[in-house]
């Protein structure tokens, strides 16, 4: 009779090795060469830089991975894990430049970790960052055969000057302008899964499995058409729209003595009706929980906000005027 070894107890070190390996095969520019040792990282290129700014973030997917998982469906889920850290570096006024991956499961399954890392190898690539490493942990004894969780990890670089939000600058009467989200993006899906199982939100979306798919939608990274307004100069703050929705985090970027006039007139994604009706959730605890059809927000000047409408409209950036401050 042999005795017990590694992968007798459930981890296998054969499969975490190729999965590294898989990885540093992908044929992608965002994805570092350097792969494979104790710490990642890139050159930095501080030219133009008086006084760098470095900033870190970190973020998770949460329990939209059940919705990946009820549809067998993983390779969108690594493109959330991206956005929801460089979005919130790009609101600061930072270029991502860095992301770090965290991937816990009970069992390795190679096609579902594939894909995923596939989704934050294509995440990176719509960020202009580099996948510079990452941890595959298989834990048998914490997660079931076929659970999987995932963390990750961005870095990166502003002038200190022209990081944000500019809170001294900002006064009422500014504008606050939306940028519209692809859906649900990674936030609520407590709240929605359990809303999105009744008769009435599969009536409203003409199919349980149509909407499952809406909700599993990726979060869209921002990152280039943010950055392009930002370096206008115009932009005097900007959130990322997630949990607690546009009130709880455009409140983090403005001055305390103001507050939002919302106007809650743009156009909002089918999906937040059906999740909605199934729940029979108040319009108050849906604006609380969820975008509500804006995934990114920013302030401008009064007279400002004309040119940066100009500018979006030349990008081909969608770019809505949602609200203003007003006195607290």
């Amino acid at each position: 009779m042999s005795g017990l070894d590694y992968e007798k107890s459930g981890v296998c070190l054969k499969k975490g090795d190729d999965f590294a390996e898989f990885i540093k095969a992908l044929p992608s520019k965002a994805v570092s060469r350097g792969l494979g040792g104790f710490a990642g990282g890139s050159a930095l290129d501080l030219s133009g830089y008086r006084e760098p700014l470095m900033l870190s973030t970190t973020d998770g997917v949460g329990t939209k991975l059940l919705v990946a998982k009820r549809l067998g469906k993983w390779d969108t889920v690594g493109i959330d894990l991206v956005a929801m850290s460089v979005n919130d570096l790009i609101v600061c006024g930072a270029k991502p430049l860095q992301f770090l991956d965290y991937i816990a499961c009970g069992k390795i399954d190679e096609k579902v970790l594939r894909d995923v890392i596939r989704g934050v190898v294509a995440g990176c690539e719509l960020a202009d960052c580099l996948l510079v490493g990452g941890e595959t942990a298989e834990m048998p004894d914490l997660y079931a055969e076929g659970d999987i969780d995932l963390a990750g990890f961005a870095v990166g670089l502003v002038e200190k000057a022209k990081s944000l939000p500019s809170l001294d600058r900002m006064s009422e009467g500014d504008l606050v302008l939306g940028m519209p989200s692809s859906g649900l993006h990674s936030n609520g899906y407590s709240l929605a899964r359990k809303c999105a199982g009744s008769p009435a939100a599969i009536a409203a979306f003409g199919g349980e499995d149509r909407l499952l798919e809406a909700m599993l939608i990726p979060t869209r990274i921002y990152v280039r058409e943010l950055l392009s307004l930002v370096d206008t100069g115009l932009v005097l703050g900007a959130a990322h729209i997630t949990g607690s929705g546009l009130f709880g985090n455009l409140e983090r970027v403005i001055p305390k003595d103001l507050c939002l006039a919302l106007s809650w007139d743009w156009p909002v994604p089918k999906v937040f009706e059906a999740i909605q009706k199934g729940g029979d959730v108040p319009s108050a605890e849906m604006r609380s929980v969820f975008n509500m059809g804006i995934g990114m927000a920013l302030i401008a000047k009064r007279h400002d906000a004309e040119e940066l409408l100009r500018i979006a409209k030349v990008g081909g950036i969608e770019l809505l005027r949602i609200g203003e401050l007003a006195r607290g």
